[in-house]
């Protein structure tokens, strides 16, 4: 099989790097993406949720790839989303984890009226219109219960997320609804969820597959996550 993994808000294809490795260890084709703006060099204004749906899209298409699991964590689900509905003849399922899956016309700051206030306050007050994760927000929800060695280390990594990304939605239902097959994995003890996992595996028309740690197992977990990905697919 070939995964194609799609980080969350904040972070780049760093954050799937562990799972990863163990999937190549399993003899898979294996393909981390960053979304445009979340690398140094990168720039975050400006760019909408149509910018990382292309990102992958084109990533997809360059490297010819078929048959591809795509995987998605937590934001990473509405650019997945989008990617699978513009190469549904390409994607062999979709594996949404401790993901939102995105309902039309619905962007993530309106998935949640508190993250929505959030996220709105944060890009009017940066110049570049960017969302911050401060640590406190990484220490009570995104890794509640992880060491704090890795929360600072995951504080150190993540960049701004681009405010488009967070305020735009996507005007397509879900991929089950279009015939592509699709499970959903579930962190036990996610925190950081806009909604509760099981009503975002419910737009699927599935129940959740639960998983072992937080938000963020796939780094302190990544052979663990990685079996349930393949076991997913």
């Amino acid at each position: 099989m070939t995964f194609v993994l799609i980080p969350g808000a904040w972070m780049g294809a760093w954050s799937w790097h562990p799972v990863a490795r163990h999937l190549r260890e399993q003899g898979h084709g294996v393909v981390a993406l960053t979304m445009p703006g979340l690398s140094y060099g990168d720039s975050p204004a400006g760019l909408k949720m149509a910018d990382a749906v292309d990102h992958i899209v084109h990533e997809i298409d360059r490297r010819d790839l078929r048959d591809v699991v795509l995987v998605a964590h937590s934001w990473g689900g509405y650019p997945a989303t989008g990617a699978a509905h513009r190469r549904p003849g390409r994607i062999a399922k979709v594996i949404y984890y401790s993901a939102v899956v995105p309902a039309p016309g619905v962007g993530m700051a309106d998935e949640n009226a508190g993250y929505g206030e959030a996220i709105r306050a944060s890009i009017a007050a940066t110049p570049d219109g960017t969302v911050a994760l401060p640590l406190q927000a990484i220490q009570a929800g995104l890794m509640a219960g992880e060491s704090p060695e890795l929360q600072q280390l995951v504080a150190g990594l993540i960049l701004p997320q681009p405010g488009g990304y967070m305020v735009e939605a996507l005007d397509v239902p879900p991929v089950t609804a279009i015939g592509l097959p699709a499970a959903y994995l579930l962190g036990a003890d996610d925190r950081s969820l806009a909604r509760p996992g099981e009503e975002f595996a419910g737009r699927l028309g599935l129940d959740p597959v639960v998983v072992g740690g937080s938000h963020m197992a796939l780094l302190s977990r990544p052979a663990e996550i990685a079996e349930a990905v393949i076991a997913a697919a």
